[in-house]
């Protein structure tokens, strides 16, 4: 049965907000999104603080280490999910960490007995054309030299029969930067020397990183950036109520900065 009220009846159009008082100097450069993002007492500052209002979501077709990278770039932070292994989690963790503010980990990464046809089938994978040449042609090896695409011509060499140390700039050519060096001193020896990249290696020569001219630029155009006290990205690390006793220390000791428990795993 219908119901008829005698009161006026309004809608939103018959409404207005009254906007507060902006003045000349209330600017968007000057607001500020900053959240905190772990539980802190009264009067006191939170640990970890985002830059923007913003995380992702702990499931394997959403959170890797891709996004969780830029998403750090752009103030937020990833949660790289927990149903995978705890070794698997924790190594992608660990190349999160890897990439620290302008400096980037070695995804392209070849042997010097490999072909110049594995070359050519990693870059059409990764899309990189500049490769580290390493002892064990593992992210981590000994750095034994640099292979680009200015090093060989495709149409001009056997492809099958060439190999990587027959054509790469080996490492007593290469101009390197010590592990612990700054961003901006990397960045000098990359313009001092006219570089477009600039291998970071350990005393054993070991390869930690790249620093690329183009990163760079590209870190200068991120100022809401998260990183953490070594100036590595933020990142987040999913775990559940079953193995959390041998996961939560291997992701710790990975480099989560924050862990959350994932209800759909248990």
């Amino acid at each position: 049965m219908a119901k008829f009220f005698q009161e006026p009846s309004r809608t939103f159009s018959e409404y207005l907000l009254i906007p507060g008082y902006t003045g000349p100097g209330d600017t968007p450069d000057k607001v500020s999104l900053k959240t905190p993002l772990v539980k802190f007492k009264k009067g006191e500052k939170s640990p970890i603080e985002l830059n923007i209002p913003l995380t992702s979501a702990v499931m394997q077709s959403v959170s890797g280490p891709e996004l969780a990278v830029a998403l750090a770039r752009e103030g937020g932070i990833s949660f790289i999910y927990g149903s995978q292994s705890i070794e698997s989690e924790a190594a992608m963790i660990r190349q999160v960490k890897a990439t620290k503010a302008g400096f980037t980990g070695s995804d392209s990464n070849v042997s010097p007995e490999a072909t110049l046809r594995d070359v050519v089938n990693l870059r059409q994978q990764t899309g990189h054309s500049t490769m580290a040449v390493t002892d064990n042609g593992k992210q981590d090896g000994v750095l034994v030299g640099l292979i680009t695409s200015r090093d060989f011509r495709e149409s001009r060499v056997d492809l099958d029969n060439t190999k990587v140390k027959d054509v790469m700039t080996p490492y007593d050519k290469l101009v390197v930067g010590k592990e612990g060096i700054s961003l901006t001193e990397a960045n000098d020896i990359i313009w001092d020397k006219k570089l477009n990249q600039l291998p970071i290696v350990d005393e054993e020569r070991h390869l930690k990183a790249f620093v690329f001219r183009k990163d760079y630029e590209q870190h200068k155009e991120n100022p809401n950036e998260v990183l953490d006290a070594h100036k590595r990205y933020l990142v987040g690390a999913g775990i559940n109520s079953r193995d959390y006793k041998d996961r939560v220390p291997a992701l710790v000791e990975a480099g989560a900065d924050v862990l959350v428990i994932d209800s759909s795993e248990g």
